[in-house]
This record gives structure tokens, sequence and C-alpha cells, in this order.
């Protein structure tokens, strides 16, 4: 047996040990290859997948043809190596060798791999100046090019120019529209490769059923499903995973389970998919169990995992376990790189250990706008608003571009504060790069305005939205809502429902508190039985204490007695206190004294409890009473906070707290306040002696 024949078995055997004995036996006897031995030793190598003594033997032959350049080619684009590639594929032309069908495909798969876009552009421009008759090999690997390039334009235009596409050219520009997100596309492809009679495959099933579940489409999905199984695809891990994905995006957690548990030995994109389905949808514990089992199982889990299960643990507030995956990830090795590292910045950062949150965003190697955003937007939620705007300028220092997400978080910031000309600003900075248009930005903006109080721009920005999705109409609603204007909110709801949106638990919120500034009980009770019968929407305790507070607000303090006691869930502090509102001001002493009795229960140290109970008896003079409260209170040391006010003046925002002496103009303030209080006690306002003092 020669050598050549004795490399090509050894190539085929994969037996690393026999292809280097036999070429260690080559060199020790003295044996000068050929060209066509050289070329079976690079190939043997490369099959090692040893590249760099593939391009040892490369160099050190003395007679160079062609398939010895591609085979190297070749060998580097398989490795991912594809700037290796194309520097092997610049001297395979520099050597005077002229490429051919397999050079092509194997220097376009190396830019398809490392996005490549121009040099595969020049490639494409070689090919079309000196090749009269493409095969279909090559015209395939031009559309995977510029499809994974994102030059989905070009790829289609390649794709079109193909006689007869062949199932992997519709795989390959199916897949580029699915990956470049044109997924209403990759569905209509996917149409038109059942008209054209292609049989698809488990690559083409794979992106159509990623399509159907990043367009929420669950019809479409399910007849991709079915078509899975009536034409025999082969149910790999893609497909398998894509299946799990489809239901899992679609909020099919139930149908998503079952069909992972079918699988025999589900991937880790599968376990990845369906952690990922319980995080989107909610099912924050749910997520952290499913993250346990794949513990416990053989796989180890990769930064797509960890960051699902991290916004799960962000999500539903579960620190302790998030602390866990913090230490497993630094023990397990994976640095703190942005996928991982803005993950535990979001975790620390919700849960409102901003420390933490601030010291893993400082040790991170590289940071970009998503790390900036997570702090960000956890110190604007905790209402640390000077850290926030201190982070915005460091941010902008280190030339860092705003993101929709960090003009979102922005807005917040004015919102809450409120600060209108800041808020003015930054809608003036959002128009710019044509940001307004989106439908995050622009259901900030109307939060922003909204919260201002600037109802009227609310509604302006809120029109001017080309897609107004369901947080779009919700802060439209409560924004209405919470300054009393329950017409319009009611309004909007009906015009809401109208435009075919479907209203969740957070707009019969907004609906009931419209109810309940306005006054209307009959329209309240009905949207409150519409949310349960017409919407099967579970009410949340925010929801009864709105009913509570509706009854209470009209002086039928006692129905709102009974509801509370007929309510399906226990009613916390909320709840309670809202029926002690309604009878302060309604003077309702038994069923007063009765709410604060269960607040007390449920806090001992709730100090609006006792303040609210004291001004009931004041108000029924029951003076004995009433001291009592007072002794308590002053026995456990409690005083109620200092209430605080804030006013934006040539942005500027300055803070007002009872008592305080600090503020640089207290002169001229405590001035004005004394003028105002004489102007008020002249018009005949007698005020209650009777109430605590703040401070008591």
């Amino acid at each position: 047996m020669t050598f050549s024949r004795f490399l090509r078995a050894c190539g085929n055997s994969k037996c690393i040990l026999k292809g280097k004995t036999v070429h260690s036996q080559m060199i020790a006897s003295g044996f000068i290859p050929d060209v066509y031995t050289n070329n079976h030793l690079i190939s043997m190598y490369v099959k090692y997948e040893i590249l760099d003594d593939a391009r040892r033997v490369l160099e050190q032959m003395p007679e160079r043809n062609l398939i010895s350049w591609t085979l190297l080619v070749s060998g580097y684009a398989n490795m991912g190596l594809g700037k290796d590639a194309l520097e092997c594929f610049r001297s395979l032309l520099a050597d005077g060798f002229s490429p051919n069908h397999f050079t092509y495909v194997a220097v376009l798969s190396a830019c398809a791999g490392i996005g490549a876009a121009r040099t595969g552009k020049e490639i494409h421009g070689r090919i079309y100046r000196f090749e009269q008759d493409l095969n279909s090999f090559v015209r395939n690997s031009l559309v995977t090019v510029y499809a994974k390039c994102g030059l989905i334009g070009s790829a289609q235009i390649v794709f079109d120019g193909i006689p007869c596409p062949d199932l992997v050219s519709w795989s390959s520009i199916l897949s580029g529209y699915y990956q470049f997100g044109e997924y209403k596309e990759a569905l209509r492809l996917f149409l038109q490769l059942r008209r054209a009679g292609v049989k698809g495959n488990e690559f083409t099933s794979a992106s159509v059923l990623g399509a159907c579940a990043d367009l929420a489409d669950l019809i479409v999905g399910k007849q991709v499903h079915c078509h899975v199984i009536k034409c025999g695809v082969r149910l790999d891990r893609f497909v398998a995973t894509g299946i799990v994905n489809l239901y899992a995006k679609c909020g099919e957690l139930g149908d998503a389970q079952r069909i992972f548990l079918e699988l025999d030995e589900p991937g880790l994109a599968s376990w990845t998919a369906l952690v990922g389905g319980y995080t989107q949808q909610g099912e924050g514990r749910k997520a952290i169990d499913l993250f346990r089992m794949l513990h416990l199982s053989a796989l180890k889990p990769n930064n797509h995992v960890f960051s699902s299960v991290l916004a799960a643990c962000a999500n539903s507030f579960a620190i302790k376990e998030g602390k866990q995956l913090h230490s497993l990830i630094l023990k397990s090795g994976f640095k703190l790189v942005s996928f991982i590292g803005n993950a535990i910045i979001d975790l620390y950062a919700k849960c409102g250990l901003l420390e933490e949150s601030s010291k893993v965003f400082y040790e991170m190697m590289e940071r970009d706008v998503v790390s900036w955003n997570a702090l960000f937007a956890g110190h604007v939620q905790h209402g640390h608003f000077g850290e926030a705007i201190e982070l915005l300028h460091q941010m902008l220092h280190e030339g860092m571009q705003p993101s929709i997400y960090t003009y979102s978080s922005i807005l917040n910031l004015c919102g809450d504060l409120p600060a209108t000309e800041w808020g003015k600003q930054t809608h003036c900075s959002i128009i710019k790069p044509g940001f307004d248009t989106d439908v995050v930005v622009g259901s900030a903006l109307v939060d922003m305005y909204a919260k201002c109080g600037r109802l009227s721009d609310a509604r302006k920005v809120f029109n001017n939205l080309n897609i107004k999705n369901l947080v779009s109409w919700n802060t439209m609603i409560i924004g209405y809502a919470q300054h009393g204007i329950g017409k319009e909110a009611l309004e909007m709801f009906d015009d809401m429902q109208r435009g075919g949106a479907k209203p969740n638990d957070i707009t019969f919120l907004g609906v009931l508190t419209a109810c309940v500034h306005v006054g209307l009980v009959k329209d309240g009770q009905r949207y409150f039985n519409s949310m349960i019968r017409d919407h099967c929407i579970t009410p949340g305790i925010d929801h009864f204490a709105c009913m509570v507070n509706l009854f209470a607000r009209v002086g039928q303090v006692r129905r709102a007695y009974e509801f509370i006691l007929s309510m399906p869930v226990v009613p916390d502090k909320v709840v309670w206190r809202c029926l002690l509102a309604g009878c302060v001001t309604h003077k309702n002493v038994d069923i007063g004294r009765c709410a604060a009795e269960c607040i007390l229960k449920i806090d001992p140290e709730d100090v609006s409890a006792y303040v609210m109970l004291s001004t009931i008896y004041a108000d029924a003079e029951m003076w004995d009473q009433m001291a009592e409260v007072r002794k308590v209170m002053k026995e456990k040391g409690l005083k109620k906070d200092p209430a605080c006010s804030w006013i934006e003046v040539k942005n500027w925002v300055h803070s007002f707290i009872a008592g305080d002496a600090a503020h640089s103009h207290r002169d001229i303030i405590h001035e004005t306040l004394n003028g105002l209080t004489v102007q008020i006690l002249d018009a005949g306002y007698v005020p209650n002696t009777f109430l605590l003092h703040d401070g008591e």
C-alpha cells in the first residue's frame, strides 16, 4: 500500500496517532512526497482539525496546486477561522492559481461566518467576471453570505437568479429573512416553497417556527408543527427547540412543557427556550425551578440560559437565588461580559441592591449601552434621582449614545420628579434621531406628560403614535384617571376596545380608578364584574382596594366593609386604609376603629392608622380615646413622616420638607407662607385644631 493510500485511510479512521506515525515514517525513510501525497497529508490534518500542521505541510511543499490551497481554505472555514481562511485565499491568488467552485464555496462560507460583507462582494465580483457557469453550490453560498451579512436584498437578487432553486437555496434565503427579523417575509417564502413542491427539511422548519414564535402567531405556528409531523421532518435539536420556543413565547406554557418532556434527550437550547418562556410570561419561580433541574442534569448552562434565569430572579425579586446564580457563574469560569454582566446588574438594580449593582457595573471589562440602561433604570425605579442624573452625565461624557430604552428611563425620571421642562428637552432629543415613532419611547412620553399633568400634550403624543400597544392605552387611561378626569378615561377605554386591543389587569385598574375619582359606583361595579366574567381576569388586591375606595368615598362605608368580608383573598393594609379613609371623611367611628385595628394587626408601627383613628375620635369629640391613641404613639416613639413636595423652576427642582430650614431661600418662603396664612384666615377659613400635628 502506498503512503497516499495509508494517509487517506488514516484520515478516514480519525486516528490521529496512526496518521502521525505514517507521516513520521515518511520523513524517517527519506521519502520525498509528490504533490498528490502532500495533499493527502494536508487533508488528513484538516480532518484532525490540526490546522497548524496542515499549514506547515503546505508551506514546505516544493510544488503546490489548487487542491492544496482549497483544502486549507476549507479547513479554516469549517473551523470558524474566517480571517485565516481569507488570508489563505489571498495567498492562493498571489500564487497564481484561479479558484474553482470548491474554493469559492469555502471562502464564501468563511465570509458568511465572520460577516465579511465587503470581501464577499469582492469575491462575487470576481466570480461574475471570470466564471461562465455557476453550479448550485456557489449560488447557494452567495445567498448565504449576503443573508448572514444582513444584505437581504442582495441575497434575494441572487436567489431570484437561480433557475431551479433547490432545498438548500430555499433554506438559505428563508433563514436569512428570519435572522434579519423579516418574519412575515420568511413565512411568505415558506408558502412559496410549499407551492413550488419543495419538501422542507429541519432547517426550513426551524426558521419558520422561529418566525412564528417571534410574531407570536400561534395559529400559523401550529400549522407548521403539523407540517413537521406529517412530512416526517427529522426532529433534531433545532426543530425541537423551535417547537418548544413557539409555544413558550405564545404563552402556551403547558404545551411547551409537554413537548419538552416528550423529547428523549432535550438539548441545552430546548432547556433555554422553556426557561426563557417561563420568564417572559411572568412565571419566574417556575423558571428558577426548571433551572434547578437543568443544573442537576449532565448539561452545563451557557450564558443564554444564565441570562434568562437571572431575568426570572429579577422579575420575581428572588434575590437569594439571584446571588446563588451570581456565585455559580463566577465558579463556572464565566467572565462578566456584557451579556451575563448586564443581567446581573439588572437583577440587583430591580431588587434595590444598588451598591451591588454598581459594583458589578464597574467590575465589567466592557460595558455597553444596556449596562448603563440597567443601572440608570434601577436608580430611577428606587427614587435615587440624584445618582441617576449623575450616571446619565457620566454615560454621555464617556461617549455612549443613548438608546430608546435610555430615553424611556429619562422620561420616567422626569415624570416621577415631575420635571416638565426636562421632559420637553428630552422629547426634542428623541425627535432628532427619529425615536419618537417607537412605541416604547412613545408610551414613555405619554406617561411623562400625564404624570406632569400635561394631559393635552400626552394626548397629542398618543394620537401621533403609528402603533399603539397595550402599554400606550393603559398609560393614557391611567393618566386621565389619576388626574380625576374619569369621563375621558372611560371614553379612552371604549376606544381601546373598538380598536381591537385586549385589556389586561392594569387597564381595569385604571378604569376602576377613574370610577373612584368621579364617584361612578354602578359603572365601577359593572366594569369589575366584566373584568371577571367577560375577560377572565382574576382580580388582584389592587382591584379590590379600588372597589373598597369606590364605596367608601361616596359614603357607603358599611357596604365597603361587607365587600371586604366577602373578598376571596386576605385583605392587606391598603384595603383597610381605603376603608379607614372613608370612615374619616364620613365620620363612622365603629367601622373606622375596626379598620384601624386590622391595619395595626398587620403592621403595629403604621403611623397613618393612628393618625386617622385619632382624627375620627377628634371629629366625634371622643377626647379620652383620642388622648389614648396619642399616648400609645408617644410610648412607641411613632411620628408621622414629614411631608415633602417639590417644584421645578427654571430647570431646577426645589424640594420642600415640613419643618426644614435648610433651603437657601427659606426667609422669603416663610414670609410668603405667613402672608398666605393671613389671607386664608381673613377669608374665613377655620383650622381643625384637633388634628395631630405633622411631627406627632
